[in-house]
């Protein structure tokens, strides 16, 4: 299906006047319109930004290509415009888009993607960019169409009848599945062709693998560029020479990637179970950037846990609040509705983080670390000793034990995996079903047990200390708990301030509703910070933290502190002091006014019984703003 075949003239306007993104957005939708793809401009509309939603369809290189499948499409089609002004997008590279194309497909069959692969693989081409924008007529735009897919696509067939067969081939793949898993394949088939080696390249994108590599191609080819981002299958390419990178390095360093394949100076990969991605050259990258990749990994797989169990658990506290439920500790569980959405929002809470440790440990270890990490992480939820195999209060290590589990839980799989090399070949096959999980899983339970009373000992010795702070300074001792509370977001600092708070509710004193309070403004602080600052910062954060960070501001207005782990997992160092801090100036304003809280739990729902509301609303954004200003200064801007 040919793009001029899709795009007709009345669907393009030259040298556009739009003024935001949204205004981008409406002009596209009415060329449609005008002409007749489709048939609700409202239904199609509202499916272009749900896609939006998910992330800017804006690809950078002054690219952006909306699109979405819809009912309401009578027949696929394109509009375009070009906007030599340029418009804010949202671009993954910061720059405005100046070339747009909205793709209206119907909702059965893929032709979206198709046709987004093959405007893509056009628009990598610079000299097409600068044609489109010079185009004076719709007829010159679509002859400059023309002419570049003419002598990309129709010259296909027999460039791929190479005699030698292909010399280099390469697997690109992003975590959307779209632009750049198609833009760095047309950029390493152009570098092929101008350095005279034949290259095929395959795709891993959102509709499945396209131009797949065969075992034929596979046993004949010099080396293989893995350049991707998201998980490939590997197995294939056990003995080859393989060279692993990002997929941004696929765009931007073609050539350089495959003259290092033909120097030979590439090693030969060796599979050992499981789909994986790393860097060019991990025995060269860098301690910190290991550690990062590996967190990265436990937390990409975490993330829908948080998210689908904090909504849960918020709809809960919702429907008792709609209900009239009772402000204490059956708050959240008083109706049945609630309780269902309580109960199934905790089991999800539960595997968060088994989930985190095990995606840690598969990340350093590959398939063999995924059930021992799993393990190591439940330990740490459980809080088993070598007295008491579960169940123990005063040693639950939480979210930092399911850090360490997983690091740790990885590299003894790695250990394992040395200490077995020694065995005969003929037990090969039972290492991965047999001695990596049982040894493993022995090992990490015995790490566990013994570090989790250490934890517990320090639980203890955290709540007596604010104990005693509780006649030296009010407000000091409010912003204490507050901090702690943001300190390790579930673990035992955040343990031990919200016990503290929630067990004096007992006393039934002003001082303890106080205390309750300040306790959970501190945690409702950091993921409404986060959510802040990935609207308000969005070059600091990557295109998957902005689309999470939105849920954020449920998360925290419902007091779920959780919803910020991820973030603070991915960058401890800058976004945890900037939680702190936040967390620690509202709890102590909490304090200064006065505010009060006899409910342990529920965010806004149970502010009607705040004491002094107005001014808790007031610290709660003071701390907040915060927040997000320190996470705005000390991020760095994130280049994808």
């Amino acid at each position: 299906m040919r793009i001029v075949d899709l795009l007709k003239k009345e669907a393009i306007v030259l040298s556009a006047k739009v003024e935001d993104k949204q205004s981008a957005i409406d002009m596209l939708i009415g060329l449609h319109e005008k002409a007749g793809n489709i048939k609700d401009a409202a239904v199609y509309r509202a499916a272009i930004l749900e896609r939006e939603k998910s992330g800017s369809t804006a690809v950078g290189d002054g690219i952006a290509i909306p699109h979405a499948k819809s009912e309401a499409v009578e027949k696929p089609g394109l509009a375009a415009i070009t906007v030599p002004d340029g418009v804010d997008y949202n671009a993954v590279d910061g720059n405005p888009s100046n070339i747009l194309f909205m793709i209206a497909a119907p909702n059965d069959g893929d032709v979206h993607l198709e046709v987004l692969s093959r405007l893509m693989t056009l628009l990598m081409d610079e000299e097409l960019r600068k044609m489109l924008l010079a185009a004076k007529t719709p007829e010159e735009f679509l002859q400059a169409i023309d002419q570049k897919e003419s002598e990309r696509f129709d010259s296909e067939k027999p460039a791929v009848k190479q005699p030698e067969g292909y010399r280099v081939l390469a697997v690109t793949s992003c975590p959307t599945g779209i632009a750049h898993t198609y833009m760095a394949a047309e950029a390493l088939e152009k570098a092929g062709q101008k350095l005279g080696i034949p290259l095929k390249a395959e795709t891993n994108g959102s509709g499945g693998a396209k131009n797949v590599l065969t075992k034929a191609e596979i046993a004949a080819a010099d080396g293989i560029i893995i350049a991707a981002d998201s998980g490939v299958e590997m197995a294939r390419f056990d003995g080859k020479k393989v060279l692993k990178v990002r997929v941004a390095d696929g765009i931007h360093k073609p050539e350089e990637l495959i003259e290092k394949i033909q120097s030979g100076n590439v090693p030969v990969y060796h599979h050992e179970g499981g789909a994986e991605v790393s860097d060019d050259n991990e025995g060269k990258e860098s301690f910190g950037r290991q550690i990062y990749r590996h967190l990265m990994n436990g937390v990409s797989h975490m993330l829908p846990f948080v998210i689908g169990g904090g909504i849960m658990i918020a709809l809960a506290f919702l429907i008792d609040t709609i209900a009239g439920a009772p402000t204490d500790s059956t708050f959240g569980t008083y109706t049945p509705a609630a309780n269902f959405f309580k109960s199934i929002g905790n089991v999800a809470f539960g595997f968060m983080l088994p989930v985190l440790a095990g995606f840690i440990a598969m990340s350093i270890a590959d398939r063999p670390g995924l059930a021992v990490g799993f393990v190591g992480g439940s330990i740490a939820t459980l809080g088993c000793t070598f007295a008491a195999p579960a169940g123990d209060s005063t040693a639950i290590s939480g979210f930092i034990g399911a850090l360490i589990a997983g690091f740790v839980g990885g590299y003894i799989v790695v250990l394992l995996r040395k200490l077995s090399s020694y065995l005969p070949k003929s037990m090969e096959g039972i290492k991965p079903v047999l001695i990596y999980p049982l040894f493993g899983i022995i090992l990490m339970g015995a790490f566990m047990c013994a570090i989790n009373p250490a934890v517990g000992w320090l639980n203890t010795a955290i709540s007596n200390g604010l104990n005693s702070m509780g006649s030296t300074s009010k407000v000091l001792l409010g912003a204490v708990l507050g901090g702690m509370m943001a300190i390790d977001m579930g673990g035992p600092f955040n343990k031990a301030a919200y016990v503290f708070g929630s067990v004096g509710l007992s006393a039934a004193t002003t001082g303890s509703y106080e205390v309750m309070a300040a306790v959970m403004i501190g945690g409702m602080v950091p993921p409404i910070a986060i959510a802040l600052a990935t609207t308000f910062f969005k070059r600091k954060f990557t295109a998957d933290e902005r689309k999470s960070g939105v849920v954020n501001y449920i998360m925290g207005l419902c007091f779920i502190t959780e919803g910020a782990i991820p973030f603070a997992a991915a960058d401890p160092l800058r976004v945890l002091p900037s939680c702190i801090v936040g967390s620690a100036v509202a709890g102590g304003l909490s304090m200064a006014f006065g505010c009060t809280l006899q409910a342990p739990h529920g965010g806004v729902f149970v502010f009607p019984v705040v004491g002094n509301v107005l001014w808790y609303i007031v610290a709660l954004v003071v701390g907040s703003l915060v927040g997000m200003l320190l996470l705005g200064l000390l991020k760095k801007t994130v280049k994808e």
